[in-house]
C-alpha cells in the first residue's frame, strides 16, 4: 500500500449535460447541496463522499476523456445502501417520485441482499440497496461491510 494514494473515495463526478435540471431532481431527493456554481457545477455531501454534476463538455475537456456518449447507460452503477431490508421499497418508491425512471423494481437477490434499481433524469443509474454485514455511522458512511 502506498502512504502517497490513500485509499478512499471522497468524490464521484458525473458529466451532466443539463446540471440546473439534474441539480433539482437530487435537491427532490433531499441530498444536501453543498456548492451551485451557475449552469456547469453543483455538488451534495452524501455520507462520506461527494457526489459532484459537472458540466459534460467541461468534463470531457478536463479529463481529456474524448468522445464520451450522450445517451444511455455509461457503464457505472452508483449505489444508495439503506439500514434494514425493509427500507429498499419506500427509498425505491421515493427516488421514482422525485423523478427517476423506474430500471426495475426491488427484488431480493439469490447471494442475499434486496435491492432495486433507477436512473436519474440522465440515465445515470443508481441501485437503492439493502445488504446483510453492511453498516453506517451518523453521517451515512460505510463502516463496515461484509462479515
Amino acid at each position: 500500500m502506498s502512504a502517497a494514494l490513500p485509499p478512499r473515495m471522497t468524490f464521484v463526478t458525473l458529466g451532466a449535460r443539463d446540471v440546473p435540471k439534474l441539480r433539482a431532481f437530487y435537491e427532490r431527493l433531499g441530498f444536501p447541496l453543498a456548492i451551485a456554481d451557475g449552469d456547469t457545477f453543483a455538488s451534495f455531501v452524501v455520507g462520506g463522499v461527494i457526489l459532484a454534476l459537472f458540466q459534460r463538455d467541461l468534463l470531457r475537456e478536463e479529463a481529456e476523456a474524448g468522445d464520451l456518449p450522450d445517451a444511455g447507460w455509461s457503464g457505472v452503477s452508483l449505489a444508495i445502501n439503506v439500514d434494514e431490508k425493509e427500507q429498499v421499497d419506500a427509498a425505491y418508491e421515493a427516488a421514482v417520485a422525485a423523478g427517476a425512471t423506474p430500471i426495475y423494481a426491488p427484488r431480493d437477490r439469490p447471494y442475499g441482499p434486496r435491492s432495486g434499481y433507477v436512473a436519474d433524469p440522465e440515465g445515470n443509474r443508481w441501485e437503492i440497496a439493502w445488504a446483510p454485514g453492511i453498516a453506517f455511522d451518523a453521517r451515512g458512511a460505510v463502516t463496515k461491510f461484509g462479515d
